[in-house]
């Protein structure tokens, strides 16, 4: 079997380390740290300290301030900012009728565990590969932590045509349904085909109404016109062998969309990103402050 994916452990990793470090946060995910076995947190936060090198060459400070840079600058900002922007949309979709929750790729994502009384009703789905479904399911129960009665795990490949069939064989899912859909760090590693074709399957499982909300490269970013920091993430991909294979522009983007029956209801860009959402953060941390990460944008298009 395929080893869990690593990009979506450290991603739990920087929601746990913002969670427990801070008192006025971008996002609270409370449950992330227990996902993590002490040994494990303790061994990507060494990895990271020890980082700081290639990450800010020129740093001068002790080993906790240099994972504190390191978290701050390069692993938070896209994990705490599109779980923000995921969230606050996500409520405000099932307090107008939605009833179910498809997270691609879902990873390590804490939500059904943690619900707030307004998502009890939803139906929540979570797809992902076979490897990190497993993974996610073994650490839980670890914790003694039964899954919620609405909450469905899924095995999906989605870089497969069929991707969408054990979606479709779940009982609890209804495609005349009102969905909510997110598709949180997943548009980077497939191939712009593969993307389209995955959105075009989504659109056809779900009734109109439905949202879909996901992040995106732009067109610089596999480029050397691409911020310092994400030419190290596309790096880090890498070397983590899951490489980023896509960017888009907006026109793309606009365009892949209405391909598919959706249309871009809210969008934004990583200086509208950190004034929406970091700007509280930021207040009380003016010598540490969070920007958006560079290169990426936030998209909610809903289904027409």
């Amino acid at each position: 079997m395929a080893n869990p994916s690593m990009t979506a452990l450290v991603s739990a990793f920087a929601r746990a380390y913002h969670s427990s470090h801070n008192e006025v946060k971008i996002f609270d995910d409370y449950l992330a740290r227990q996902v993590l076995s002490p040994n494990e947190y303790d061994l990507i936060a060494l990895n990271m300290a020890q980082g700081i090198g290639y990450f800010n060459p020129g740093f001068a400070g002790s080993s906790r301030e240099a994972l504190r840079w390191i978290v701050d600058n390069q692993l938070s900002p896209s994990p705490l900012g599109r779980a923000a922007f995921t969230e606050k949309a996500l409520e405000i979709a099932v307090r107008i009728s939605t009833g179910q929750y498809i997270i691609l790729a879902a990873g390590y994502d804490t939500f059904a565990y943690r619900q707030p009384s307004w998502a009890e009703r939803l139906q929540i789905f979570e797809l992902d590969t076979p490897a990190t479904s497993a993974d996610k399911q073994r650490r839980m129960a670890w914790l003694d932590m039964e899954p919620p009665p609405n909450l469905h795990y899924i095995e999906a490949d989605f870089s497969a045509a069929d991707w969408a069939q054990g979606l479709i064989a779940c009982p609890a899912f209804d495609s005349a349904q009102m969905s909510f859909c997110s598709l949180l760090g997943l548009s980077y590693y497939l191939s712009p085909t593969e993307f389209s074709a995955l959105v075009c399957t989504l659109a056809g499982l779900v009734t109109e109404g439905s949202s879909l909300v996901f992040d995106y490269p732009d067109q610089d970013t596999l480029t050397d016109q691409a911020g310092e920091r994400a030419r190290k993430q596309v790096a880090m991909a890498a070397q983590a062998g899951e490489p980023m294979r896509a960017g888009y522009s907006y026109e793309e983007i606009e365009k892949l969309l209405e391909k598919c029956d959706f249309l871009i209801y809210e969008h934004l860009t990583p200086a509208e990103i950190t004034e929406e959402y970091f700007s509280d953060y930021n207040r009380v941390n003016p010598g540490r402050g969070m920007i958006a990460f560079d290169n990426v944008n936030y998209c909610l298009a809903v289904k027409q």
